[in-house]
């Protein structure tokens, strides 16, 4: 598991020391930071995967864009450098890259790796060229038979390697409602950085079994049936058919919420449901130690929908996947916090960072991030201004006290 990032000189960062947990929220102001939090550990990602340049850092890709290298690095005070660094639970050590390239460039050449110097004995006959392979943002080559569908056990399986390769990523924007979705061909199964495979997931890996923690009862431990059953959880009396266009790399995608009436094109129902269908695939079809990274998970949810994805969430990360999302919404917080009342996740496995606009004038008074913490009854040690308190200042207004 990952315990920390640090980011230096990336985007509107000077120097961000992140401690990560399972669950790890990010929430704040636009434009403060919470998504370039995510866009660092997915340029790895990306590079990794698509290994478009051996040794530069791939600034677009299939996966994200973000342009050039003068749109990447700290305009302020970065010059022509960024610093990524991941302080990993499995090696109990520090991976950092330092990579560097003309502004006008689209991609960073890797300027210098390191880590700390101690590895334990185990680990580094089982992974040295993946260690190296990490160090330099390097070939999916050496994890290509670790694909994350599998669910093969090999001498790499849960490295950091293996999960920056399996990665799985959705943002905000997610694909809506589809005549047919298309099938991956690639040979790589995935979810999409929209969501756009996840229809195709289902249909690859529909025999898959879930993580035990997160397997509904009374339904099948297949990845299909699962999934049909916790979004049953979010629209009561959901149901799905996933059938191949014959002769085409697509599949349909058939939706209904009562046993009274026909599956429907996706089209002809509420839009909500195929914006949370991809987060529900991706994260049922995780393995144990995947990194889960999701936008905006609230997206076209009712309040109540959104809170329920809070716990959802929760169980998933207690299920030990390592799920890092960022959120606007208070329902989806209150959910993470009903999860640890329950005792479904421990407050110690949730982060909860509270991300302000950067100042123009830096000052030690001044913290970018705030963390805060949980305690067992799901209570915040601290509430800061603008941190989801919107609600608490517009009754104030009604009740005329401000």
């Amino acid at each position: 598991m990952l315990r920390r990032i640090d980011l230096r000189y990336f985007k509107c960062f000077k120097v961000l020391k992140l401690p990560l947990s399972p669950l790890t929220l990010l929430s704040g102001a636009n434009a403060s930071g919470k998504s370039s939090v995510l866009q660092a550990l997915v340029l790895l990602h990306q590079t990794m995967v698509e290994h478009e340049w051996s040794e530069h850092l791939a600034l677009n890709g299939a996966t994200i864009q973000l342009g050039t290298v003068a749109e990447v690095v700290n305009q302020v005070q970065g010059g022509d450098s960024v610093e990524i660094a991941l302080l990993d639970e499995t090696y109990e050590e520090e991976f950092q890259w330092r990579f560097s390239g003309e502004r006008e460039q689209t991609s960073m050449k890797l300027a210098s790796s390191s880590s700390s110097p101690y590895m334990p004995a185990l680990e580094v006959k089982a992974s040295r060229d993946l260690i190296i392979a990490v160090q330099q943002v390097l070939s999916f080559q050496v994890t290509r038979h670790l694909m994350p569908w599998s669910g093969d056990e090999g001498p790499y399986t849960g490295s950091l390697p293996a999960r920056l390769c399996s990665l799985k990523y959705l943002t905000a924007e997610r694909v809506g409602p589809r005549e047919i979705y298309p099938l991956e061909s690639s040979g790589y199964v995935g979810i999409g950085p929209k969501g756009e495979y996840a229809v195709a997931c289902l249909y690859y890996l529909r025999d898959k079994h879930v993580l035990d923690g997160l397997i509904v009862e009374d339904t099948p431990p297949t990845l299909l049936r699962q999934v049909e059953a916790r979004m049953n959880r979010f629209f009561p009396g959901f149901e799905m058919t996933v059938v191949k266009v014959p002769q085409a790399n697509a599949v349909t995608l058939g939706l209904r919420t009562s046993k009274g009436m026909d599956f429907r094109r996706p089209i002809h129902t509420g839009f909500g449901l195929t914006q949370t269908l991809p987060i529900v695939v991706a994260a049922l079809s995780a393995n144990k130690d995947d990194l889960l990274l999701i936008e905006n998970p609230e997206v076209h949810l009712h309040p109540a929908g959104q809170a329920a994805m809070g716990e959802f969430l929760a169980k998933v990360a207690a299920a030990g996947v390592q799920v890092i999302l960022e959120t606007h919404s208070d329902h989806v917080l209150n959910g993470i916090r009903r999860a640890v009342k329950r005792d479904t996740l421990s407050p110690e496995d949730a982060a909860i960072h509270f991300f302000r606009p950067r100042q123009e004038e830096e000052s030690d008074s001044f913290a970018q991030v705030q963390s805060l913490v949980l305690n067992g009854d799901g209570n915040l040690d601290a509430w800061p201004e603008g941190f989801f308190d919107q609600f608490d200042k517009d009754m104030d207004y009604f009740a005329g006290w401000s």
